[in-house]
């Protein structure tokens, strides 16, 4: 919770959250973007399925949890516990990405 009697508080908020958001937001995006465009050749199409559902959950909770912030001017604060599936997810999604890219350059060379 804030306090109400510094301004600043809700400033230092809002610089750390609204980047905090919009980075979610992009990666969410990129990820849904490649797991809806690709064939990720080492996941079977239930996982791949269920990455992107899962991806496409948390995205739709992050722009609902932007929303909220931007309605309140700021000034609402968002658990950890919230956060961190969100970043859990996203290091699930770079490490299958990684592994893709890997594979790709792999095939351009052979």
């Amino acid at each position: 919770m804030l306090s109400s009697n510094l301004p600043e508080e809700s400033e230092l908020l809002k610089s750390i959250l609204e980047p905090l958001l919009e980075d979610f937001e992009y990666w969410f995006e990129r990820s849904r973007h490649l797991l809806e465009t690709e064939e990720i050749s080492f996941l079977t199409r239930l996982q791949q399925s269920d990455l992107l559902n899962r991806i496409t959950q948390a995205q739709q909770k992050v722009m609902a949890t932007k929303t909220l912030f931007y309605a309140t001017g700021g000034q609402v604060g968002i658990e950890m516990t919230v956060l961190m599936p969100w970043h859990n997810l996203l290091t699930e999604y770079w490490q299958v990405a990684t592994r893709f890219r890997m594979e790709q350059a792999n095939q351009v060379k052979n």
